[in-house]
């Protein structure tokens, strides 16, 4: 099961890196099927509470660059809820746990179909979550292509292009998306500077020396 309270307090309108990685020695993933299920949550679960500005699914371990949407969009979102009370006395706390909720259910909802289809038990995700707020612009721009770099830094693939499971492609393609692709493409000026960006040898800074 997920670890909710490690989930709480992402604050709206923030910008976060959150990453994790299988228990042990496992895979998070064992088939394209497995991706494509994952992503098909991941698009049910988190829209309501945040906006996705890259990602990527590696066998083992996920990246994503998300920034929680604000508290007016959130209520408006779940205001036909049942809520109690004292949620009601505290719109705060209230949208702090829809927000660590939504993604508890992604996590634990994949895990269970996981278990099913591989005839396993007990947990797939370690117990807590990483989360790093992004503070500065330049950390951003980094961290994006630090997150499609990824499959590349890895070995599984000889570019960026050629691992399908992240949003490198998704933002160069005019496919429907959950990524906010007109945003991430203006934030780099246009395609083609987005594309340059990409492929320049990326610096990689302290915040980004991670295991995964």
């Amino acid at each position: 099961m997920a670890n909710i309270n490690y989930l709480r307090h992402l604050v709206a309108g923030k910008p976060y890196h959150l990453y994790t990685h299988a228990n042990g020695f496992e895979n998070l993933f064992r088939s394209q099927e497995n991706y494509r299920y994952f992503l098909k949550r991941y698009e049910y679960f988190i829209p309501s509470v945040a906006h996705t500005l890259a990602y990527c699914l590696m066998p083992n371990h996920i990246h994503f660059l998300i920034r929680i949407k604000e508290e007016a969009e959130i209520i408006a979102k779940f205001q036909s809820s049942k809520v109690s009370s004292d949620a009601k006395a505290n719109p705060g706390g209230l949208i702090e746990k829809r927000i660590s909720q939504q993604f508890s259910n992604l996590f634990n909802t994949y895990t269970k179909a996981f278990n099913k289809m591989y005839a396993r038990r007990g947990s797939l995700f370690i117990p807590n979550f990483k989360r790093k707020e992004i503070t500065d612009d330049q950390y951003f721009t980094q961290l994006i292509h630090y997150i499609h770099a990824n499959p590349v830094h890895h070995g599984f693939v000889k570019t960026m292009h050629d691992w399908p499971w992240s949003s490198f492609g998704a933002l160069l393609n005019e496919e429907p998306t959950f990524v906010q692709r007109k945003e991430i493409l203006n934030w780099f000026g246009n395609t083609e500077a987005f594309i340059g960006f990409h492929s320049s040898p990326i610096t990689v800074r302290s915040e980004l020396a991670l295991d995964t």
